[in-house]
């Protein structure tokens, strides 16, 4: 089965077809650095993540660029109000630069722990200023910009595709609906491409605006005005910058289509004359408790506050994976707890490579594991089925639980693990190591004395192990370990 994938941009699932053969420009709208990611932040990453690894096991050579919003991201769609960087700099007495730096940290520990594969750019606003300047300079020239008393502005009327994309009423559009209106805009859905920092108020993040930029210049020559980039221009000019006037795939969440999406595809397009990107992917909302996630609502949780009550950051991981990016996700912690427990079961599964020695079996009575990598590419390729693919997990290793070890091919299971790993980056097989030489002994001591009826010794060497966090399951098929706490 082919790579299919719901395409925004066509309203139905595309078979994904790249512009140059086996090589993909991938571009991912990253973070707002101003805070804490939270966990409704980091499923989306999570989606992208197997977004990548999919393509990568259909033998895709992927190009990919996250941006890093450090800079100009206003509290308002309607380009007002404070930048959000510089709030937080005076909550927290630092400067916007400190602010960027700790969070844009923060996140990049949260991706590490998450194990996401990193892009190969992760390109800040901040590093492409004079690529956004110069942007706004291509756009003056084609006669899609004007000037007004707070900014510089895109004239979207002069874009005939502006409301394309997002199915959007531009007639409709009045105050409190879409975005607020700016009496000095020509148009409701206008938006700024450059700021101007507040007069008599200097900005920890601001520039020099150049003057060719201008429609009017300020009176006093020896005034420099100067201003910050509008949210919306980073992502254009950093993806034409490292990518390319075309890319193959944009990704994002879904309240991006109306505004920022539908913003990014006019300002480039208007530039270039060419479709921006090819396929559009838009992961849905995560809620908490059918809740959306909310400071005033008191429900927002990092990956540390699940850790410091007992899950671990791939538990969290498993939980995103039993949903489809583009549903919207409910978390609760009954959820999480039972995601938790699939992934335990599915470690302890990975432990049996520790106990199998068998290299050769039957091919008639053996249990075969060597097609299942291929039937999970294969879900997971239809629209990144991840749900389907655990489902897949689930039943062939409920198989292997409940074989006798000898029918099962050591190096066909290590196998499958690896795929596993390669696919979703669960750590299936870092995460679960062989146990020390000692334990291993003191199994073999547990079943002489059960072998002689011995129980006093057996229940004693059980426990001594349990201390070590290993558990012995005894069966038809003999005694098999599993850790305690995985």
């Amino acid at each position: 089965m082919t790579l299919q994938l719901f395409n925004t941009l066509t309203g139905h699932i595309d078979e994904f077809v790249s512009q140059k053969d086996k090589k993909v420009l991938l571009y991912t709208c990253g973070p707002t650095v101003y805070s804490y990611p939270h966990i409704g932040n980091l499923a989306a990453y999570i989606y992208w993540d197997i977004l990548v690894r999919i393509l990568d096991a259909n033998d895709y050579e992927v190009k990919r660029v996250m941006n890093i919003t450090d800079v100009g991201h206003l509290v308002s769609d309607a380009d007002t109000g404070e930048d959000k960087l510089e709030i937080s700099a005076k909550k927290e007495n630092k400067t916007a630069w400190e602010i960027a730096e700790f969070y844009t940290d923060y996140f990049m520990k949260d991706m590490a722990r998450l194990n996401l594969i990193t892009p190969q750019f992760m390109a800040k606003a901040t590093d492409y200023i004079p690529q956004q300047l110069d942007l706004i300079r291509k756009l003056k020239e084609k006669g899609f910009t004007y000037q007004i008393s707070d900014g510089i502005y895109y004239d979207t009327s002069k874009f005939i595709k502006y409301a394309d994309f997002a199915n959007l009423d531009l007639s409709a559009q009045k105050s409190g609906t879409r975005i607020e209106i700016n009496p000095e805009k020509k148009n409701p859905s206008d938006f700024a491409l450059w700021k101007f920092s507040p007069e008599n108020e200097k900005r920890d993040m601001e520039w020099a605006t150049p003057t060719d930029l201008l429609d009017n210049s300020p009176t006093d020559k020896d005034k420099q005005l100067m201003g910050f980039p509008g949210w919306h221009l980073e992502c254009s000019a950093i993806a034409m910058s490292l990518l390319g006037n075309t890319i193959d795939i944009h990704t994002g969440g879904i309240d991006a289509i109306p505004v920022h999406h539908t913003n990014e595809i006019a300002q480039t397009e208007a530039v270039t004359g060419v479709r921006f990107s090819n396929y559009w992917l838009h992961n849905n909302f995560l809620k908490i408790n059918g809740k959306k996630i909310s400071k005033s609502l008191g429900n927002i949780y990092k990956l540390e506050d699940l850790e410091r009550i007992g899950y671990n950051p791939a538990d969290f991981k498993m939980f995103v994976l039993q949903g489809n990016y583009r549903n919207e996700g409910n978390f609760t912690f009954e959820n999480l707890q039972s995601a938790k427990n699939r992934l335990d079961n599915w470690r302890n599964v990975a432990a049996l490579r520790h106990q199998i020695h068998s290299l050769n079996q039957d091919e008639e009575e053996g249990l075969h594991l060597l097609a299942i990598p291929k039937l999970i590419i294969e879900v997971i390729n239809d629209d990144l089925g991840t749900p389907a693919a655990l489902k897949i997990i689930d039943e062939t290793f409920s198989k292997i639980a409940g074989s006798n070890l000898v029918d099962i091919n050591r190096q066909d299971l290590v196998q499958l693990l690896e795929a596993i790993d390669n696919l979703l980056g669960l750590k299936l097989i870092d995460s679960t190591p062989d146990i020390p030489d000692e334990a291993k002994q003191a199994i073999l001591e547990r079943n002489r004395a059960r072998e002689q009826k011995d129980w006093k010794k057996s229940d004693e060497l059980r426990d001594q192990l349990l201390t070590a966090n290993i558990i012995i399951r005894d069966t038809n098929n003999g005694s098999i370990w599993e850790y305690k706490n995985v």
